[in-house]
């Protein structure tokens, strides 16, 4: 491996998990870092073939190409491409770097402690998972002595000013209000997606979940529904639940179809790519998200929504779900966060009746939850987001 210090260079390595969850995080920032510093940004990743459903351009068969000015490279082992250090290296999510990177990682520790003058190793940075956990402010930025003597950075996004911020492109909610505004916008979407019967005045909910028998009851309960509604759902996990319902097996369907059950109407979703899914959120009423980047993203979408968080050992993920439920309810009316909450809980404790009956507390045209989701993402950004605040971190270290 040669050795090549740029100021100007960056390194993200991303091992892919759950098909689109790390990738997804990982991929919003190289291209925004990309677009909107002056860094040229390399993404190491391990899973092209699962990249490339949210980037449809991706070839998974090229160990090197470019898009969105992000030079993309095949994370094999050994690699196919040498790795030359840059000014940072970002691990995604704890992913546990090739030995030919941390090789060369500690060659370069070891000379320039001979040699003052020689090329210093990158910053090191473990990008986390985000939470809005009180301890999260606490560790945020701190370093890691390795046993080969050199220094990994702790980076947490977070949701206060002593986190690292969150994941929203320069001018991303002017562009949301711009789509929103326009409301033929939706009907093109949903007509580009190959969505038909969908009525400016009916209810749409997006379903991006993973298994849970609470999203059954919840699909019952729309099929009583006073007004049409219609779920849309990508062939993946969320399907799964629903099997007892479908006139068809899950393996039988494809993007397009619908299935009308009393006044739902389930529809297909096409895979789409990250601006695509923006998009979708942005268009419906109500959205029900997992993982991490959706979850984010519906937020940033400024409507309603569920959302499903990873299951843990010991149940640790509610007391995830919890903490960020107290700060996303703290301004909502009492009775009003509530039933969010219980909603979410319910949800995510696969608890049928509870789900049922606190969807139907919630009033999807409701006042101050409509203006809570419009407001939320203001709060939230805390005036700078995750990628400036990365890049002043990495200048002050």
């Amino acid at each position: 491996m040669t050795s090549q210090n740029s100021p100007e260079r960056w390194d993200i390595f991303c091992a892919v998990v759950d098909n689109y969850g790390d990738i997804g995080v990982t991929w919003r920032l190289a291209k925004q870092l990309s677009a909107e510093q002056p860094i040229a940004i390399t993404l190491w990743v391990d899973d092209l073939k699962s990249f490339s459903h949210i980037l449809p351009a991706l070839d998974p068969e090229l160990v090197s190409q470019v898009h969105f000015g992000v030079t993309i490279n095949q994370w094999s082992t050994p690699l196919a491409i040498a790795y030359q250090t840059g000014n940072v290296l970002i691990e995604a999510f704890a992913c546990e770097l090739p030995e030919q990177v941390k090789t060369s990682l500690i060659a370069m520790q070891q000379a320039s402690k001979l040699d003052s003058s020689a090329a210093k190793p990158p910053l090191w940075l473990n990008l986390e998972y985000l939470s809005a956990e009180s301890w999260v402010e606490g560790c945020h930025g701190l370093p890691s002595m390795q046993a080969s003597g050199l220094k990994k950075y702790f980076y947490f996004p977070g949701f206060t000013a002593k986190t690292g911020g969150l994941i929203c492109e320069n001018k991303l909610f002017e562009k949301r209000d711009a789509w929103q505004l326009n409301l033929q916008n939706r009907q093109d979407l949903f007509a580009s997606l190959g969505l038909s019967g969908i009525e400016p005045i009916d209810k749409v909910v997006s379903v991006f979940s993973y298994e849970t028998k609470a999203l059954l009851a919840l699909c019952e309960t729309w099929q009583d529904s006073e007004q049409t509604i219609h779920a849309l759902f990508p062939k993946g996990r969320s399907l799964n639940s629903l099997q007892s319902i479908l006139p068809c097996s899950i393996e039988e369907l494809s993007a397009g179809m619908q299935i009308k059950l009393g006044n739902l109407v389930i529809h297909i979703l096409p895979m789409t790519d990250q601006e695509g899914y923006d998009k979708l959120l942005w268009s419906c009423d109500f959205n029900i998200v997992r993982g991490e980047d959706s979850f984010l993203r519906a937020q940033w979408a400024a409507k309603p929504f569920i959302w499903h968080i990873y299951a843990q050992e010991d149940d640790y993920h509610l007391i995830k779900l919890d903490a960020f439920m107290q700060l996303y309810c703290n301004n909502l009316p009492p009775e009003l966060a509530k039933s969010w909450k219980v909603l979410n809980l319910a949800f995510n404790n696969e608890q049928q009746e509870l789900t049922a009956s606190h969807w139907q507390k919630i009033n999807l045209v409701d006042l101050p939850l409509l203006q809570h989701a419009k407001q939320w993402p203001i709060d939230a950004i805390n005036d700078v987001d995750l990628v400036s605040r990365l890049v002043q971190f990495v200048k002050n270290s």
